[in-house]
């Protein structure tokens, strides 16, 4: 580790913290206003959009309503993309005609598991990425059927989060508000000016945005290459400001057309972070005690740079066995050469590497700038572990907040049990209906990201047949032992935690694993929302109960504490098993020098 390593993350950190305040208001402005303070050109376009949808903005949802809403335009907008991703090869951009069977090399239609992996990828925020973007999707397909996916799916994550905040904000209520004014304004008001200025800056450093064909190029060794080109940039905005991470090429955010110099970096990496952090001030400001969203952003600090700091310190130390060997240069040993950059972009370096790492995991991003598979063991476990515990840690752009919500509520209702009081948080009283949900929340990841596992580790795949193509390792595994368990975890975690990062080393694209990380993806998203919404309506229809001598602060150290605990606790009682059959093992083998 060196000085300017840590410089560059506390830098981040203080950029983050520097546009947390602004961005929360800016969010709590322009989503609970009344829409006489908007200007009038914006009060017209909003109030036809409504007219034209047969929306009427001023009806109020149940949570029930909210939910059958955000269910319906995500299922059908599901349906949409599968359709244009089957069809490519007969629609127009599409100048390098993939999938078009008049049209050699390029003759296979995109199967059915692809597509229905990939559509139900984008529909949830994950972004999950079983193919390579260059050499299967037309311009059309990246832009309709995916990057439209980028703005829906973010404003639906948003939206919900929105819900939360108003289940503590309003007294005795059975409403929630209006999922298409939220969803409206959130992707008009938020989202496009974002990434109209992110798309911007990304240009100005060299990210590509044409719709040309691909370049043919003669190399100077007299070799023909095909260089892909197309719109990138402004997939690249949305992908991370929405928390998507789904890469136009195939290589994500480690291609020098996607993510070319150290500026565009950290610009991607603030992207990530800027709306789940905006999201905690604009939760303090909405129920009126800005202290609560300070202390959620604490927690979130303090688990972040927990990771950070282990990724960093493990990745630094290297490989002992390749430290051990002592090969000299002129100067220095091998093992005194700067840590483990296998899989790491020179450009960015080790420091810039695990902050990338780590923070793509800590929000449900999912792209990246570094091979995750060649993280050392144990540097490898802590984007592991931040998608494990729930999506809290920032978290995608409103599933951030919800998780880090739920957990405290489960720890006030704890804190409740330890001194014998009605567990209260926010003057709502949290009763049973709401630790329900809460530990619904909890449990749906864990079985998804479980059992899923144990199916495809326990089940052998054999070559030739139609789940596994031929001459394919059984499993798809290509790597053995506890490395290739990890591979197998984490895509599982990565599925359900709808980030979208993958480990590599496992072929993904079978029918067996299209299928079931499909699924995962389904469970994470849909089945961790809707307990989330009727936690919302269940908090809203409370009254409020005066602040007592005995209420337990929300807002101190100790509850941050205890919040931290909480997490942790149900985390390593969840995976900790699972982890010790994959990194953790791996790491004491690689102590006696055995290596996967």
């Amino acid at each position: 580790m060196t000085s300017i390593g840590w410089l560059q993350i506390i830098f981040f950190a203080v950029a983050v913290l520097l546009l947390t305040k602004p961005l929360g208001l800016y969010i709590a402005y322009v989503i609970e206003s009344d829409e006489k303070v908007l200007p009038p050109f914006l009060r017209q376009f909003e109030n036809w959009l409504y007219r034209l949808c047969g929306v009427d903005p001023a009806h109020e949802m149940s949570w029930g309503e909210y939910a059958m809403a955000m269910l319906a335009i995500s299922l059908m907008s599901c349906l949409f993309s599968y359709l244009i991703m089957r069809l490519q090869g007969f629609l127009p951009l599409n100048p390098m005609h993939f999938g078009n069977p008049l049209t050699p090399p390029f003759a296979t239609l995109m199967t059915a598991d692809l597509a229905f992996n990939t559509a139900m990828s984008f529909t949830t925020n994950t972004n999950w990425q079983a193919y390579s973007g260059e050499t299967t999707m037309s311009y059309l397909s990246q832009m309709l059927a995916l990057a439209f996916h980028n703005w829906l799916s973010a404003a639906v994550g948003i939206a919900c989060a929105l819900v939360v905040i108003r289940g503590f904000s309003r007294n005795r209520s059975t409403t929630i508000g209006n999922f298409w004014r939220d969803l409206f304004r959130i992707t008009f008001y938020i989202l496009v000016p974002l990434t109209l200025i992110c798309a911007l800056v990304l240009v100005s450093q060299g990210v590509i945005q044409t719709f040309a064909p691909y370049l043919a190029i003669t190399t100077l060794e007299g070799a023909k290459q095909l260089i892909a080109l197309g719109p990138v940039a402004s997939q690249e905005a949305i992908k991370m400001l929405g928390t998507n991470g789904g890469g136009f090429f195939n290589a994500n955010s480690a291609h020098p057309f996607e993510n070319p110099t150290p500026l565009s970096n950290f610009i991607e990496m603030l992207s990530i972070f800027l709306i789940p952090a905006a999201l905690t001030y604009t939760f303090g400001y909405l129920v009126k005690d800005t202290r609560q969203g300070w202390a959620l952003l604490s927690a979130m600090f303090i688990l972040f740079f927990a990771g950070v700091a282990a990724c960093y310190a493990f990745e630094a130390q290297g490989n002992p066995y390749i430290a051990n060997q002592h090969i000299e240069t002129s100067t220095e040993t091998l093992g005194d050469l700067g840590g483990n950059m296998e899989g790491k972009e020179v450009r960015f370096g080790l420091a810039d590497s695990a902050l990338f790492a780590i923070v793509t995991t800590d929000a449900s991003c999912g792209a990246i700038n570094c091979q995750h598979d060649s993280l050392m063991p144990l540097a490898g476990m802590i984007p592991l572990i931040n998608m494990q515990l729930g999506e809290l840690i920032f978290g995608g752009v409103g599933a951030g907040l919800n998780g880090i919500i739920v957990f405290a509520v489960l720890t006030v209702f704890i804190a409740g049990l330890m001194v014998g009081r009605t567990p209260e948080y926010l003057g709502k009283k949290i009763e049973q209906k709401e630790v329900k949900m809460a530990m619904l929340f909890v449990l749906v990841a864990a079985f998804s990201i479980l059992i899923f596992t144990a199916i495809a580790a326990v089940i052998n795949l054999p070559a030739n047949s139609q789940f596994n193509p031929p001459g394919a390792p059984a499993n798809n595994v290509n790597n053995v032992g506890p490395h290739g368990f990890s591979e197998i975890l984490y895509a599982f975690s990565s599925g359900t935690a709808n980030n979208g990062s993958a480990f590599a080393g496992l072929n993904v694209n079978t029918i067996f694993y299209n299928t079931l990380i499909g699924l995962a993806m389904f469970i994470g998203r849909f089945f961790m929302l809707v307990p989330v919404l009727a936690l919302a309506g269940s908090l809203a229809a409370k009254k409020f109960i005066p602040t007592s001598s005995g209420t337990f602060p929300t807002h101190s150290w100790l509850f941050v504490s205890l919040l931290i605990g909480v997490i942790l606790l149900v985390g390593a009682l969840t995976f900790f098993p699972a982890l010790c059959l994959g990194p953790i093992v791996e790491y004491l083998l690689m102590q006696k020098h055995v290596l996967f």
